[in-house]
């Protein structure tokens, strides 16, 4: 086996630990995307239940505003129901207190019910707060294991990045490029030795006078059915 082979198979040893360690940093996001995700919906919940009582407090001013409309008007209907003398105006003015004691009525219930909706909004609101903050405190010990994996995972990547660098330059420009090439096409190993005179990839047999010169030689070959590098071992 030459020494450039064997920085190669140095190389690709370096390249196996990076790619494990970017899987390993990969398989960190979806715990933080769901850590989010969760928090992201109880924070929804919140917004959603702030919004309806602000909706209905907007509601209750209308309202209120409604009321002493028609409490004014009231007042105005009872002073002509006093004031007038014919049975026949009194008859209508009779018809008009009682349509606005209707009206009144009908916009006092809905600003019951809608204060009685903001009391409950209220409520919800506040359990939805101590929902959020109760569910932020959970999640502080996974977020900092998290970020201390990420940290960890990092450190061990910038380093097996620079033995990674370190291990290529034993390997000639135009074979390197070859190389990076296979395993990036490939996403797996990109270098195998030759088993019984066959690719340990494949299985497929190399032809005799192939494997002889790879072995005076100490040559790398592609193999031709599966693309990877070859080498021989004796």
């Amino acid at each position: 086996m030459t020494p450039e082979t064997t920085s190669l198979l140095l190389l690709q040893s370096d390249d196996d630990v990076v790619d494990l360690l970017r899987a390993a940093a990969a398989e960190l996001e979806p715990r933080r995307r769901a850590l989010e995700a969760e928090r992201e919906g109880a924070l929804r919940k919140l917004t959603q239940a702030r919004a309806a009582v602000e909706a209905d407090e907007r509601r209750i001013r209308d309202i209120e505003a409604r009321i002493a409309d028609h409490k004014a008007r009231q007042e105005r209907n009872l002073a002509h129901l006093d004031a007038v003398k014919r049975m026949r105006e009194a008859t209508a003015a009779m018809m008009q207190v009682e349509s606005g004691k209707k009206i009144l009525f009908e916009e006092e219930s809905a600003y019951r019910s809608v204060v009685a909706r903001v009391a409950d909004g209220l409520a919800a609101v506040s359990a939805h707060e101590k929902a959020l903050a109760d569910m932020e405190i959970a999640q502080s010990d996974a977020r900092r294991a998290l970020d201390a994996e990420h940290a960890a995972i990092s450190a061990q990547l910038s380093a097996a990045l620079a033995k990674r660098t370190e291990s290529s330059k034993g390997v000639r420009p135009p074979l390197l490029a070859k190389y990076e090439r296979i395993r990036g096409r490939r996403a797996a190993q990109a270098v195998y030795a030759l088993s019984d005179g066959a690719c340990a990839c494949c299985d497929t047999a190399v032809p005799v006078q192939r494997r002889i010169l790879m072995v005076s030689s100490g040559s790398i070959e592609v193999c031709e059915t599966c693309g990877v590098l070859l080498y021989a071992t004796e």
